[in-house]
């Protein structure tokens, strides 16, 4: 943990702040709540359950924690859900690339419309900093690694459009209304929570449900295709370092590369996966994977700089690849033990 992030901890706990969260029953959202009502924090959530799930949710009878039903593409909504607010962190957002390609238009209304409508009602409703979730899909084809903030490609797909036009916009109130804003370029997040179901889900999850239950895994492409994995407890740190950056700054009205700064290859992580879950099931230490020809709109490598946000937020992620996978499995294993149908559910 950085020095910074403990004194910010410290602050909280001892002055506590009106947060909302969007997309707070999702993957990442959901560890956000987590934390802050950990650390003392009131907290709104905001979602609709399009991909979010209502046992991600607090359990009842918690009073620092408000509940709002509802989608960011409802301008109402997102104003009665700013009002009040000191901090927003707006994680609410149609993710997967395929998803976009499949559906653009949906892909559009939700991460674009909804973000201009939560940036306009955090500007009326005097919202102190809006922290929105970006995508390091962002740098499309930009070649260069690693990947600088200041250097971005030709968008890819709907998904990655729809993210840089988030930056744009937030980067227009920031100046038209002086809202301050910190976007943050998420690296393929991963850890407890994130849900392997559905045609969209993401690839580590994905491969875990498969895996559990003895199915072939697919790669997509010759396996040497490379990210910046990142533990999702890393991303719950930038986001409270981005909300705590002094005002005024120059940490703020810019946007920061969250990950770890390594590349893993999808053959290197299969591998990762199989040998941590092979330790509760031998079985799965003798599968394969199979393999199937890239998707459009993937890049081929990704790796993030992120001495910016060393620099500028305090930002030091404390877990590795290694590390988060550990906790990653172990929390995907007891999930598939208590539901008592190995594979069945894990979210």
């Amino acid at each position: 943990m950085s020095d910074r992030f403990e004194a910010v901890t410290a602050e909280l706990r001892a002055r506590p702040r009106r947060w909302l969260v969007t997309g707070a029953a999702g993957f990442i959202g959901s560890n956000l709540v987590e934390w802050l009502l950990a650390n003392g924090q009131e907290v709104v959530g905001f979602d609709n359950f399009a991909t979010g799930h209502r046992r991600n949710l607090p359990a009842a009878g918690d009073s620092r924690f408000t509940f709002i039903e509802a989608d960011v593409r409802e301008l109402g909504a997102c104003r009665e859900a700013c009002r009040g607010v000191d901090i927003v962190l707006h994680q609410a957002a149609l993710g997967s690339v395929p998803r976009s390609l499949k559906d653009p238009l949906t892909t559009h209304e939700v991460n674009v419309t909804g973000t201009l409508h939560l940036l306009l009602a955090a500007k009326d409703a005097g919202v102190k900093r809006f922290v929105y979730a970006s995508s390091s899909s962002v740098y499309g084809d930009e070649p260069a690694l690693p990947k600088v903030e200041d250097r971005v490609g030709k968008a890819l797909s709907p998904y990655a459009a729809s993210k840089q036009a988030d930056e744009l916009y937030a980067q227009i109130v920031t100046d038209a209304y002086r809202l301050e804003t910190i976007g943050l370029r998420y690296f393929n997040v991963f850890g407890r929570r994130q849900d392997p179901e559905g045609a969209y889900a993401a690839v580590i999850p994905r491969w875990v449900a498969a895996l559990l239950r003895h199915e072939v895994c697919t790669i997509f492409g010759d396996g040497e295709t490379s990210r910046d994995f990142c533990y999702v407890d890393n991303v719950v740190q930038a986001n409270v370092l981005a909300a705590m950056a002094p005002p005024k700054s120059t940490a703020v009205n810019r946007v920061y590369n969250i990950a770890c700064g390594e590349r893993t290859t999808l053959k290197q992580l299969y591998r990762m996966i199989r040998d941590r879950l092979a330790e509760v099931d031998p079985v799965i230490g003798v599968l394969e994977p199979a393999y199937e020809n890239e998707r459009p709109g993937d890049i081929r490598h990704s790796q993030a700089d992120i001495s910016r946000a060393k620099e500028h937020l305090g930002y030091q992620p404390v877990y590795g690849v290694a590390e988060g996978l550990d906790r990653t499995m172990a929390w995907y294993v007891e999930q598939a033990r208590t539901a008592g149908d190995q594979g069945s559910r894990f979210a």
